[in-house]
């Protein structure tokens, strides 16, 4: 028996229980602020109809109607709390629900057609209402409890070979994801394998209760393994039940979007069903329509401060302001993309004798940082990204998207395997996620897997996402040379 038998009652520790009740009190005021900045969000949205309707009505009845969509929505389960998207998406639909229960009222109760009208009016200022307000709340609670370590810290559970896969992705999650306080594995005379995360290292599974208690953690993350079957995952799972954690199971395929993620049961099997990625050019035709439109006005406002720019170059150094070089596009097809020249006119000769300073040589990009080839001028339009707004007239053009992978050299692109060829599914993007997670600093099979990423889970909310991710990125200039 890998772990031993326990009961709830008889062998919690008296931290382990104080662990969980800070945790329940801590949900409990997040619910409760939350609970009570809806109510506020439905009497403001019931107060501004009221000044053009009159109706009293519904400045009394809308906080009830709006928390209970929200509660029938769940919108307030403990689970849900902070999770950020899927908190929204539940916002959102209970906006929409709210139609529905004020038509219920009326045929129930009321049967005042105005009322009803207004009702119906209401539901999208409270919903704007309700998420701006949950937004600035999350931001500021999660900021106030982050000092409280154990909201977040987990203890991982797994073979070193698929823990060494999960770790260091946890190792570069934000501030309020999980963090690593502790490590129990199915084969600990392994443990070396795990390099920097081996002293973190408690010792097998029987360990797991001493790494809940000492790390005073409230969540386990199980990477399921040859070694952990279902008998070792249920006693594993009471194990954390014992200590008032919560139980996690990782699944084998990663890097897969929330919003494609669904649970059927069958059986009394839990099974996680994984949506298609959305690569019709159907359901991606609203994103080019867009984007083009976007590109066009970004032209005429950006176009003093690139003709600016094209001066600059020009009295810089010797040699066109534009760069122009061939790159791959969708499915693979050449177009010319254009850039602010950054290097000297003959730079292309010169990067034979630069390779064995490669800083991507784990891959196929060519990256070396105080390359002699950039120019004064061309440093600083690359720290801030500047050189790269010509690419609008490549997204105008349909070349490219305003977000995407990065697009690729015909010499890289020779060199993909059949998985990495998968990039070149969607169209090469003027930013995109591997441009906001570090750019040159990333490795080469850091930057694929983002790629991927994002052809696979693309949605408009991530689009926005990255856009949004871009600005602070270009700030702080980080991984551009």
């Amino acid at each position: 028996m890998i772990v031993g038998p326990m009961t709830h009652g008889l062998q919690q520790t008296n931290r382990a229980q104080g662990s969980a009740r800070r945790r329940r009190r801590w949900l409990r005021t997040y619910r409760r602020t939350l609970l009570i900045a809806d109510g506020l969000a439905a009497l403001t949205a019931g107060l501004l109809i009221h000044t053009v309707h009159e109706h009293w009505a519904l400045v009394i009845g809308l906080p009830p109607a709006w928390l209970f969509a929200m509660g029938a929505y769940r919108a307030y389960d403990a689970d849900m709390l902070g999770s950020g998207r899927e908190e929204f998406r539940r916002v959102l639909r209970g906006a929409v629900a709210l139609p529905a229960i004020a038509v219920s009222c009326y045929w129930l109760l009321l049967r005042d057609d105005d009322v009803l009208h207004s009702m119906m009016q209401a539901a999208v200022p409270v919903a704007v209402t309700a998420v701006l307000v949950r937004l600035a709340l999350r931001r500021r609670l999660l900021k106030r409890f982050a000092t409280e370590r154990r909201h977040r810290a987990a203890v991982l559970v797994g073979s070193a070979e698929g823990l060494g896969q999960v770790l260091p992705r946890l190792g570069r999650a934000p501030a309020a994801a999980l963090s690593v306080a502790g490590v129990c594995l199915a084969d600990p005379e392994q443990a070396a394998a795990l390099g920097p995360w081996a002293e973190q290292v408690w010792g097998g599974l029987n360990e797991l209760q001493n790494a809940l208690h000492d790390t005073d953690s409230a969540t386990v993350v199980v990477v399921p393994s040859p070694q952990i079957g279902g008998a070792e995952m249920r006693r594993l799972s009471w194990s954390a039940a014992a200590a008032g954690a919560d139980f996690l199971v990782a699944p084998l395929l990663t890097d897969v979007a929330e919003s494609r993620l669904t649970v059927r049961v069958a059986d009394g099997m839990a099974l996680i069903g994984v949506r298609a990625p959305q690569l019709g050019r159907g359901a991606r035709l609203p994103k080019e329509v867009l984007e083009r439109g976007l590109a066009a006005v970004l032209l005429i406002l950006l176009a003093p401060l690139m003709l600016a720019v094209s001066l600059v170059v020009r009295m810089d150094s010797r040699g066109p302001a534009l760069f122009r070089q061939r790159r791959v596009g969708q499915y693979g097809n050449h177009f010319t993309m254009l850039k602010f020249r950054t290097m000297h006119e003959d730079a292309e000769h010169g990067r034979d004798k630069l390779e064995e300073f490669n800083q991507n040589s784990d891959g196929l990009l060519f990256k070396i940082k105080a390359d002699p080839r950039v120019t004064r001028v061309g440093t600083s339009l690359r720290r801030y990204s500047i050189d790269e707004l010509p690419q609008l007239i490549n997204v105008m053009a349909g070349h490219m998207s305003l977000v995407g992978p990065r697009p690729s050299l015909p010499v890289e692109a020779d060199g993909y395997t059949n998985e990495i060829r998968r990039r070149l599914l969607v169209k090469p993007g003027l930013t995109g996620l591997w441009q906001v997670s570090g750019r040159s600093d990333l490795s080469w099979e850091e930057a694929v897997r983002l790629d991927l990423a994002y052809v696979d889970n693309w949605s408009f909310a991530l689009d926005a996402e990255i856009l949004r991710r871009t600005g602070p990125a270009v700030v702080r200039g980080t991984g551009a040379y």
